[in-house]
């Protein structure tokens, strides 16, 4: 009696979990919004958490109207589609509302995969159409041929959670969607003939964003390959490898990417990351903890690879290397559970396949790996590309030329910014650093000649007559430009002289300094806009020249870079509070 009391609770607990689950795999679509939004431009913000809003929402009303019920419904056509149905309307107090919520977040999640690929220039309406088609026909029929009962699962097939049903699925449908759409303007440079000369990097515009969406990706994970476990030591294995897999892509990718760029890509190991999560969401249930390492380090180099295959191979542009992610890594994942199921790892018995070539079971598994893989891609392509083709000959897949440089924020749902209050500036530039190739030569400030110091920190007069009348009135406004780095140094130094009142603005800007280009997922950016302060003093008691000397040897490094001074006459000062001038307003009072 105690152990059927035992089972009974045993199954309502695990009963709890999956939905539990469910609600970790819906919370994935904030952190696939906080990814996407942080991996392009700010002016595009606003539109990408409306597509990752729309994308679940859209799926919703798509998966009660017909989604539900090809993926889950009675098999008809050999196994090809579950047989359609209104059971959620007609049926309810019957109906299995636990299956309904799970697979609808897997669902939504497929749909929006596509986002990322096709971020900062596609139409808003032809977003939601096919984000619909794919919810309503593509995801529902493919997956019930392996989690409906239908012909691969039969055949034995296995994809645990998704690698090849929702990751590589959602990624073909990314990599044909970017294909169609092009790529962003600038993306990429092209001689006479259309060749590819040059990919330029465009550098995402908040990476906190994007690294806190990858954790609440991860966590969301936990959910997404364990939630159908229905045992404590499957549940715990899946955990584990779910862990293990993407801690080990990540160093790897690390690893890779310092070597390779110089320094570790931080925007490439967030990718990677994700990428160990998807190879893994196939085979968790099966695999033990060096399988799952071994997955996950294939992963970390498969990403990399993947990003830089689609810049300068295909010159397909992927904002968010959705494609080197889902698809590929998706692959590779359906892939792994051909070469690294193994009988000690406690979801094996439940999983009705053979061990992998790896640890003894031969090519048996892996052959009925590619042929579902096979039939899954063969669907994808033809289903994915008869869709955007009628959407690209009807109503057009992508935004105007204008709409695409003002931003699909402002054009596409009237939003002047996503971060009102902020003063966003949209530049694709980071810190220079300095190098030997941008000195002038001495860096002692009483060692140079004033050749150098001139070259140094030039100073910009500016015109003191108009039509022969004088605009000296003995008050100047001296502005001064020069990199962060000094800021405090030249506010001392000011101080110094006397002066009490400044503003300071933080802008940004180049002159002839480029420097060594840093590497963004592994493209070369080009140093056009970079981060300087801007001082502005008003003095009249003080004299102009000790300004200007004081503030040239503080700011004197001998390397091009080292800022301006521009000095300009001030015609009438006016202080509201008293309501003095000139001289007068300048002066300080307690």
């Amino acid at each position: 009696m105690a152990e059927e009391i035992m089972q009974v609770l045993d199954g309502e607990i695990f009963a709890v979990w999956f939905l539990i689950g469910a609600a970790l795999v819906f919370w994935m679509q904030a952190g696939f919004a906080m990814c996407e939004a942080g991996f392009t431009r700010a002016k595009n913000a606003g539109n990408i958490i409306m597509k990752n809003l729309m994308d679940f929402c859209i799926g919703t009303v798509m998966w009660f109207i017909c989604g539900a019920s090809l993926m889950l419904g009675e098999n008809i056509l050999g196994g090809f589609a579950g047989g359609f149905s209104f059971d959620v309307f007609t049926n309810y107090g019957n109906f299995d509302y636990s299956a309904f919520v799970f697979n609808l977040v897997f669902c939504a999640t497929t749909a929006t995969i596509v986002s990322g690929s096709m971020a900062e220039r596609t139409k808003f309406s032809s977003y939601c159409i096919y984000s619909a088609i794919i919810s309503a026909i593509i995801y529902p029929i493919e997956a019930h041929w392996t989690w409906g009962g239908g012909f691969l699962a039969q055949w034995g097939f296995h994809d645990y959670a998704g690698s090849n049903c929702i990751h590589m699925v959602g990624g073909i449908c990314a990599m044909i969607g970017a294909w169609m759409l092009g790529p962003r303007i600038g993306k990429f440079e092209r001689d006479k003939d259309r060749k590819v000369t040059k990919v330029n990097a465009f550098p995402g515009h908040n990476l906190v964003v994007a690294a806190l969406g990858v954790f609440i990706l991860w966590l969301g994970w936990y959910g997404f390959n364990g939630a159908a476990a229905t045992d404590v030591p499957t549940l715990g294995s899946v955990f584990l490898t779910t862990t293990v897999a993407p801690a080990v892509a990540t160093v790897v990718c690390m690893i890779f990417t310092w070597v390779k760029y110089g320094k570790p890509d931080v925007s490439m190991c967030l990718n990677a990351s994700l990428a160990g999560l998807v190879a893994i969401t196939a085979p968790c249930d099966v695999t033990d903890c060096a399988g799952s390492a071994i997955i996950g380090a294939v992963a970390g180099l498969l990403v990399v690879f993947g990003v830089w295959f689609n810049d300068h191979v295909t010159h397909i542009d992927d904002p968010v290397g959705a494609v080197a992610v889902h698809m590929l890594n998706g692959i590779w994942g359906t892939l792994a559970v051909g070469l690294f199921a193994t009988s000690t790892a406690p979801g094996f018995a439940s999983a009705g396949i053979t061990e992998g070539l790896f640890y003894g079971g031969g090519m048996s598994q892996m052959i009925k790996q590619l042929g579902g893989m096979g039939v899954t891609i063969a669907w994808t392509v033809v289903t994915i590309f008869i869709a955007f083709s009628i959407i690209k000959a009807t109503i057009g897949l992508r935004v105007t030329e204008e709409e695409e440089i003002e931003g699909l924020d402002i054009k596409e749902h009237g939003l002047t910014s996503a971060y009102a209050g902020f003063s966003i500036v949209d530049m694709s530039a980071g810190m220079m650093s300095e190098n030997e190739n941008t000195s002038l030569g001495v860096a002692a400030y009483e060692d140079a000649s004033p050749a150098l110091r001139d070259a140094a920190v030039p100073v910009e007069n500016a015109v003191t007559t108009v039509q022969g009348t004088s605009l000296d009135t003995g008050m100047y406004k001296v502005v001064i430009i020069t990199k962060l780095s000094r800021y405090d140094k030249i506010k001392r130094a000011l101080n110094g002289l006397g002066i009490t009142g400044i503003t300071v603005t933080q802008v940004t800007g180049c002159g002839i300094q480029k420097g060594a280009g840093q590497m963004y997922r592994g493209v070369e950016m080009d140093l056009t806009l970079l981060p300087k302060i801007k001082l502005e003093v008003v003095i009249s008691k003080i004299p102009v020249d000790s300004v200007i000397e004081t503030a040239k040897k503080t700011l004197y490094t001998g390397k091009i870079g080292d800022g301006k001074i521009f000095v300009y006459p001030v015609s009438r000062v006016v202080k509201i509070r008293t309501g003095e001038e000139n001289f007068d307003a300048l002066q300080d009072v307690e």
